[in-house]
Formats: C-alpha cells, structure tokens, sequence
C-alpha cells in the first residue's frame, strides 16, 4: 500500500526572513582596518578598503536584483502560545523622601560658603596648635612657620636648627598663603563630601579624615624629602589635624543645608519662567 497525496491540501503556514549572511561583517572589518593603517602602516588600509569593496558588493548581491530570504515554518494555531494580555496594573509612584527613597544621594548638600568658613576657622585652629608647639617644643614661633614654608623652599628643609627658628619674611609670607590655601581647600571638600558619608559626620571629619590625610602627608612626604619628614613632630602633626576636622566639621554641620535640584520642580530645573495663570 503507498500513501496517497493530497493535492487539495494547503502548504503550511510561514514567513519569509531576510537569509542570515555574514558580508556586513566583512564590511565592518574592512572599514576598521583602513583606519587602522592610517597610525600603522599604509598596507593595512589597502588590505581594509579591499575587504570593505568585497564585502559591499557581496552585501549588493544579497539584496539585488532580489533580496535573498529564509521560509520560516510556523507552528500550527492549535501548538502556538496563547497571546499575551497586556495589563495595567496601578503604580504607585514615590515621592523625593518619602518612605527613604531617595533618586539621588545625598538628598541635601552643604553650601560652599560653610566650606570656606570651616577651612578658615580650622585653619586658625590647627595653626593655634602649631604655634603652641613651637614656643613649647622649639621655643620659638617661627619654626611651624619655617617647617611649612620648606613645602615651597626647599632650602628651608636643609636649614639648621638656628635658622628654622629665626623668623623669616620669605618663608612667613609663603607658611600664611600655603597654610590658607590648603585650610580654605580642605574646608571645601568637607562640604562636599560630608553629605555623602553616613551618620556621624564629626567621626569622620574629625578624627578619621585627619588619620588618612596624616598618612597620606606621611608617606609622601618620606619620599619625595625625607630630611623634611625627619624634623616634623608627628603627634602633634595629628593633634593639629584633628582640631582642624574638629573645627571645620562643626561649622559645616551647623550650616543651613540647601536642597538638591532633584527635588525642584521640572520646569525650575530646565531653567524656564512659568505663569501659574497658565
């Protein structure tokens, strides 16, 4: 027995695809390596331009005069998924700081005005404590002075002992404007970055950032001038530092903060005047 044909029987259902062919990615190469001869030799990109022409007309012959395709036979409507049903189920929607949530970390930031003013007022704190170390230790006022001006005066850090102690116009001038900088400095990155660690903010400004910043200052300064590493007074180097953290972090702390532009409205945000008339 042989099995009979239907002839009156449909063909089964299915699509035509594009036929998968790899000549774009020969064009791609191609292109590649005719920029790529222009830092490497001049053979690179006459191999490139050859690959990137075979690949376009190979590319052409796919699509012309008839586009290539694949028949994709489809299931039967009886094996096919069910259609997915969209639903729209109601999204509640969170508002800035409402349930900790939070688009953007930190919420509230410090103004720079409290950073400057926590860097001058923990300035004059740890140079309070510099200058007691001097009349105690060295007996004499200049020689804090003198120790930081050697940053800037490298002679300064070859100095005797005799010349560090003797007050200096040079070495006062550049001591007061180094010393500055770097506390009105410093006092900025408290506002910056005090907002953005967790709780506790005088624990970290006060006594972990002036341990890092101790030894960082440490090891870069025992290699970059040893003989200057060798005459500071470590502990009350850190003693300095952290009524400087102390000092800065209190005024920082105690500034009105100001609230982000996430929590503004999107018009105030994109910069544009609207009329609540409208």
């Amino acid at each position: 027995m042989t099995p009979t044909r239907d002839h009156h029987a449909q063909p089964p259902e299915g699509i035509d695809l594009p036929a998968p062919t790899a000549w774009p990615i020969v064009v791609a190469l191609g292109i590649t390596l005719a920029f790529a001869g222009l830092i490497t030799h001049a053979a690179v990109s006459v191999v490139g331009i050859a690959l990137a022409l075979i690949g376009a007309v190979g590319w052409w012959r796919e699509v012309l005069p008839e586009q290539r395709v694949e028949r994709v036979i489809l299931r039967p409507v009886d094996l096919r998924p069910s259609a997915v049903v969209p639903s729209k189920p109601p999204v509640e929607r969170a508002s800035i700081g409402e349930g900790a949530h939070r688009a953007r970390v930190p919420v509230e930031v410090q103004p720079y005005s409290a950073g400057i003013r926590g860097g001058i007022v923990g300035g004059i704190a740890m140079a309070v404590l510099a200058l007691a170390y001097g009349l105690i230790v060295q007996r004499s006022l200049w020689y804090p002075i003198n120790l930081l001006a050697a940053v800037a005066l490298p002679a300064l850090a070859h100095a005797s002992l005799a010349e560090l102690r003797a007050f200096g116009l040079l070495a006062f001038v550049i001591g007061t404007i180094v010393h500055g900088l770097i506390s009105v400095l410093v006092g900025l990155l408290y506002a910056v970055i005090l907002p953005m660690l967790p709780r506790r903010h005088m624990l970290w400004g006060g006594l972990i950032a002036p341990l890092l910043w101790t030894g960082l200052v440490w090891a870069v300064l025992g290699i970059v001038d040893p003989t200057l590493a060798a005459r500071v007074d470590w502990p009350w180097f850190v003693v300095s530092q952290i009524a400087f953290g102390l000092a800065a972090g209190v005024v920082v702390a105690r500034a009105h903060p100001l609230a982000t532009m996430q929590t503004w409205p999107l018009a105030a945000r994109a910069g544009v005047e609207t009329s609540r008339d409208r």
